[in-house]
């Protein structure tokens, strides 16, 4: 029987903190070699943290990363280790797939997996396809590989890819199984969405089946910016099933003993574009023992926890790794903000949360008795500061001006910016991060006011739906056998409160019908005839399109949020503000 002990480091890495990646990667090398692991595999750009943009284009930057990536290799030792970093070669003149290199970095770089052993570099895998779409812009930034690399330890051959290389049938994946591999250790930083680890392992699964080849797949862990990793590493046997799988939105090793001879005899070559594999023999591994490892299976979340987990961890790596460690937030006795609260205690902890309270003439008894409710059960400071007195102070300034005009939007936005001013003057004093509590059918039609409701430093919520943040809401109290979040909350009719008896539904749709506009037409860039033909009422698609399309210029403005659906706003979507194109009904 021919055994391998796999190590997959599902760890945290932060962008551009360089030494502090390495350190965590050597502590789970020296974890893994306690456990008698053979090879240890890192996400992609683990030294660096992913995406890195355009710090590649500081060759600085570049040249630290080699120089921590070689503590990596001196302390590889038994342990075979692969860790992805960017590889950059000086001198050599970039090709297509990298445009846009600054002249003083002379050379080309690649998105690489490095393979060490024994204190030396074996060898190199270069990420063949560059993924440009949606995140992604890594053409931006590296050239392209041309060889798909074989390793041998303890008479088990290995294929290393990265990412992307692993969803063509006919890619690195097919060519390293038809010159021998008889497991693939593919590595990632595989940004979460809502229902991605079905995505990943319908496609993991289906690479193992065909190849009749053991599969592993580490991913990183952690919030980026707007991304959110969320790990859930996997090893599938040559049958497609499950042997091991990492939790999802933490930090683990995740430990499996492959036996190669369980990998089916395969011959067939399914793509000639890349240069026949190079063979590398590596010295004996690292086990000792003949006990099989009996791996673990994390479960999977359900849906709305998926979703509040990757909310969570979203927010307090954007808060962390900003420099951040307390934050406040506007409290109006709404599910949005409530939710958003809920979120923040759970990231920072309840003595790092502070919510604003600011009510103005037309504040409810009812939002006033539901704030302090829910501030009560997160056990957080709640601040009263109420808005009447400067909004009276603005109206009188403005009196002269706005004379003989109607009472009206301007009036309303008012209130939201005087709030949205107190929040920022508190995020000054203090070194606050305010968390904004605007959803994501809120941030499509426009229905927010810039620097009012909008000011702030993260959008917690930006990119999920109302009937996503309702569900999500009540998940968390039959979750918890509690009513965390008020039912009271959950149950109101959704309003601002910025005039006498005002409602969402003045404006808008219903949310369930604007919901599902906004996901035909944001998420799956639908035609209005498309969703029309789907049942959708054409009013409101007409209202709907007409809004999205208008408030390009104040998402623009907004600050970055989690991102949770196929299609956000913010990195996945790119269209000009200044834009006349308009969609025109047929009816």
């Amino acid at each position: 029987m021919r055994l391998i002990r796999l190590a997959l480091g599902q760890f945290n890495p932060t962008v551009g903190d360089i030494g502090g990646n390495t350190d965590k990667m050597l502590e789970f090398i020296s974890q893994a070699r306690e456990e008698q692991a053979d090879i240890i595999a890192f996400p992609e750009l683990a030294i660096t943290g992913y995406p890195p943009e355009d710090l590649l284009f500081k060759k600085q930057f570049l040249l630290d990363s080699k120089k921590h990536l070689q503590r990596i290799v001196k302390e590889s030792g038994n342990t075979t280790v692969v860790v992805g970093a960017p590889e950059f070669i000086e001198g050599e003149p970039f090709h297509l797939g990298a445009t846009n290199y600054p002249d003083q970095l002379n050379g080309r770089i690649y998105n690489s997996a490095v393979v060490a052993s024994n204190g030396q570099i074996v060898n190199i895998y270069r990420k063949i396809f560059l993924p440009n779409y949606g995140v992604f812009d890594e053409q931006r930034y590296f050239s392209r590989g041309t060889e798909c690399p074989i390793f041998s330890i303890n008479e088990v051959n290995i294929g290393v890819n990265i990412c992307e290389d692993i969803w063509y049938e006919k890619g690195p994946t097919s060519v390293q199984r038809a010159n021998g591999a008889e497991l693939i250790v593919n590595i990632n930083a595989s940004p979460f969405h809502l229902g991605r680890g079905a995505e990943r392992y319908s496609m993991l699964s289906q690479r193992a089946r065909s190849n009749k080849i053991f599969v592993s797949y580490i991913n990183a862990v952690g919030g980026q910016d707007e991304l959110v990793f969320d790990g859930q590493s996997i090893i599938l046997d040559p049958e497609g099933k499950i042997i091991a799988r990492s939790p999802q939105f933490r930090e683990s090793l995740l430990l499996a003993d492959i036996n190669a001879d369980q990998a089916k005899p395969f011959h067939e070559i399914h793509n000639q574009s890349f240069a026949n594999p190079k063979h590398y023999f590596i010295a004996s591994g690292n086990r000792k023992e003949t006990k099989i490892l009996k791996p673990s299976v994390a479960e999977e979340l359900e849906p709305y926890e998926e979703a509040f987990q990757a909310l969570v961890l979203g927010t307090r790596d954007y808060v962390k790794k900003s420099g951040f460690n307390k934050a406040v937030i506007g409290l109006s006795g709404g599910l949005d903000s409530a939710l958003t609260t809920v979120i923040a205690v759970e990231a920072l902890g309840s003595s790092n949360v502070t919510a604003f309270f600011m009510p103005s003439q037309y504040t409810s008894d009812q939002s006033l008795n539901d704030s302090k409710k829910l501030s009560a059960n997160l056990g957080i400071r709640m601040v009263t500061l109420p808005i009447e007195p400067i909004f009276n102070t603005y109206i009188e300034s403005l009196a002269s001006e706005f004379q003989g005009t109607e009472i009206g939007t301007t009036e309303e936005n008012l209130q939201a910016r005087i709030r949205g001013n107190l929040l920022m003057a508190a995020s000054n004093k203090f070194n606050w991060i305010v968390l904004t509590t605007g959803n994501k059918s809120e941030m499509a039609t426009g229905y927010a006011t810039l620097y009012g409701d909008m000011a702030g430093g993260f959008a917690v919520i930006k990119d999920a739906s109302k009937t996503l943040v309702k569900n999500i809401s009540i998940h968390l109290n039959e979750a918890s056998n509690d009513e965390i979040i008020p039912y009271s909350i959950i149950n109101r009719a959704p309003t601002a409160e910025l005039r006498p008896d005002q409602k969402d539904e003045d404006s808008l749709p219903p949310y369930d019908e604007l919901d599902l506009i906004i996901s035909a037409y944001v998420e799956e860039d639908k035609s209005i005839e498309d969703m029309a033909s789907q049942g959708m009422a054409k009013d409101s698609i007409d209202l709907t399109v007409n809004l999205v399309d208008k408030s390009e210029y104040k998402r623009r403005q907004s600050p970055p949020g989690v991102k949770i659906t196929k299609r956000n706003f913010g990195r996945d979507r790119r269209l000009p503000i200044a834009n006349r194109y308009k969609q025109v009904p047929p009816w």
